[in-house]
């Protein structure tokens, strides 16, 4: 028997590292965290209805939405972030999750038609077959009621790339290797163990999104930049601490987020689809 772990087992090992948890909080988590805010309030229907957060990591999109009033049934892989989102809850009085249970987004447990909007904050980044990414959509799709909406996420082909001249990365020959390796097919391999290089991930070409959610029986209604090139800016985090400098990136990212041309620079994606 190989002692080499599967994809799957990597990703879990990965998370498993406890890493997740306070992502949003730093740059540039905290402004992928305030744009999908925005874009969730666009496109999800209004409260109270029923959400299920489908890869919802520690439980941190959860929690916002349970503020607003939504009934929301988390699943996630990765035993200790359902541990964390429940403790999340656990910690604020008064608030409560529908649900909350380890689970695949292939084979989810809920019902038919159980939820008005589906939300995959993850499962896409992490499956490099295209049929298993279809399967995960077709799962959203059955337990998803007619008319409801389907938000995706995805990582930008390019992400390792642009963040490696961010940060400084690409002057390690092993990560310019796994950058190439991505740009050439989106399959993102890390041979070195550094977490700071991520784990075994699929990274889409914009146009992609679409494809794969028509092929998956949705209706596609927009790919939309997350960060947008906001999160390349070296005072990242200096402007979103000042009130005004603030509204100002937010509304300019608002304005380029769907912008074809610029789409791939974005270090996430957005694919708004709907079960028609």
């Amino acid at each position: 028997m190989s002692t080499v772990p599967s994809d799957a087992e990597a990703v879990v090992a990965f998370y498993a590292q406890g890493l997740e948890r306070d992502r949003l909080d730093g740059e540039p988590g905290a402004l992928e965290f305030a744009r999908t805010q925005v874009l969730l309030e666009r496109y999800l229907p209004r409260s109270p209805t029923v959400v299920a957060d489908v890869g919802g990591g520690p439980g941190r999109y959860a929690l916002w939405l349970a503020e607003r009033g939504y009934h929301v049934h988390l699943v996630d892989p990765v035993p200790l972030h359902v541990e964390q989102a429940r403790l999340a809850f656990r910690e604020r009085r008064g608030l409560a999750l529908a649900s909350a249970e380890v689970g695949d987004a292939r084979a989810l447990r809920l019902p038919d038609e159980s939820a008005d909007a589906v939300l995959l904050l993850g499962p896409l980044y992490h499956l490099t077959e295209r049929a298993e990414r279809l399967q995960v959509l077709g799962e959203a799709r059955r337990v998803c009621r007619q008319g409801g909406v389907i938000i995706a996420g995805a990582i930008s082909r390019f992400a390792s790339t642009l963040d490696g001249l961010r940060g400084g990365y690409l002057e390690d020959p092993a990560f310019a290797a796994v950058a190439a390796g991505d740009r050439r097919d989106g399959r993102h391999h890390n041979p070195t163990g550094d977490p700071e290089y991520f784990t075994t991930a699929y990274f889409h070409r914009p146009e992609e999104l679409a494809v794969e959610c028509i092929a998956a029986g949705l209706v596609h209604e927009a790919t939309l930049a997350v960060e947008g090139p906001g999160w390349l800016l070296p005072d990242l985090e200096a402007r979103l601490a000042n009130a005004q400098r603030r509204v100002v990136l937010l509304a300019a990212l608002a304005a380029l987020e769907g912008e074809v041309a610029l789409l791939g620079v974005s270090a996430h994606l957005l694919a708004v689809a709907r079960r028609a």
